[in-house]
């Protein structure tokens, strides 16, 4: 429900209230195993719940990170408790909020209510879907820390190898979040039709948004209007065993610049490529992508490396955009 919520408003408006597991404690409420208004869902009593453990596996499916109508995960993860009377505010111990700006203007709103000060207000993006943090480097490119597959760039960039094998990083994500990409990727693989410096893309007729957000909360209309995310299949090496290499990522850049306009791709989202599995440093990575993605003249997301935080002065204009690359 909250990932259909943040396509229909404002960010800034919407906030999650985190109610004390106490609540729980009262006799009279009711739990369900998955959305409430769903037909497999279940609506059983606490007590109920808790002499079936059922608590316990209800947790364990709202807590995973991804969800998908196939397995009923996109039903188990809303998950409800339903509380016939109002809940006082001595219930709430936490507020979460996606940004700075939706942080001030609550905390203005409920110090004219003389709020309870105790109750803490967090800045929490990632619960929100929102990257960790972003930073514009030049007109059409951002640096971003984040979940790749949840931006809302047209194209998706999945670093692959030519052998069709999906087994760690961001290529394994992708197979377990989207398996038509991987059987689209092993067929690729196969026809040679994906090779190193020609990257192939995958131009899927279905969108993330469609997947993932609750149907009974979108109109019709949302989903005719919402655009199909694309994958490009990026090869960063011949084979998973080997390393990245630097030419393999620029040639495959070149034929990016060279073919993304007739191929259609309008925003882009690329990972660090050939970093973490690759074996590559961010800061001879970075600066080829910046000097290759600038030149495009579309927005373009660049997500950076996972495995651990990078120094201020490698992701910083100066650095990326002043270097001279020869390669």
């Amino acid at each position: 429900m909250l990932y259909s919520i943040i396509h229909k408003y404002p960010i800034e408006k919407i906030i999650i209230i985190s109610v004390k597991r106490d609540i729980l404690a009262r006799r009279h409420i009711w739990i369900t195993t998955g959305n409430a208004a769903h037909n497999d869902s279940e609506i059983i009593s606490i007590q109920e719940a808790e002499e079936l453990n059922i608590l316990r596996q209800i947790k364990k499916e709202t807590d995973k990170e991804w969800w998908s109508n196939e397995d009923g995960s996109k039903r188990k993860i809303m998950a409800e408790c339903l509380v016939p009377e109002k809940i006082p505010a001595s219930n709430i111990q936490t507020i979460y909020v996606a940004c700075e700006k939706a942080n001030q203007s609550l905390r203005d709103t409920l110090t004219q209510s003389n709020y309870d000060k105790k109750i803490s207000i967090v800045v929490e993006p990632k619960k929100f879907f929102q990257p960790e943090w972003s930073q514009r480097l030049t007109e059409n490119i951002s640096l971003i820390r984040g979940d790749m597959f949840f931006s809302n760039m047209q194209t998706l960039t999945v670093s692959v190898n030519c052998v069709g094998v999906m087994g760690k990083g961001l290529a394994s994500t992708a197979k377990y979040r989207f398996p038509d990409v991987y059987v689209r990727y092993e067929a690729v693989c196969k026809s040679k039709d994906l090779q190193i410096g020609k990257p192939y893309l995958y131009k899927r007729e279905s969108s993330v948004k469609e997947q993932l957000g609750d149907s009974t909360f979108f109109l019709l209309q949302d989903f005719l209007n919402n655009e199909q995310k694309w994958f490009l299949l990026f090869p960063t090496k011949k084979h998973w065993r080997n390393p990245s290499q630097i030419e393999d990522i620029k040639n495959g850049l070149e034929w990016l610049c060279n073919n993304y306009k007739k191929q259609g791709i309008k925003s882009l989202a690329m990972p660090a490529l050939g970093c973490g599995l690759g074996g590559l440093d961010w800061q001879d990575v970075g600066i080829l992508m910046c000097k290759y993605l600038s030149s495009m003249d579309i927005t373009v997301a660049i997500y950076l490396p996972a495995e651990k935080k990078l120094d201020e002065r490698l992701i910083s204009a100066d650095f990326l955009l002043s270097q001279v690359v020869d390669f």
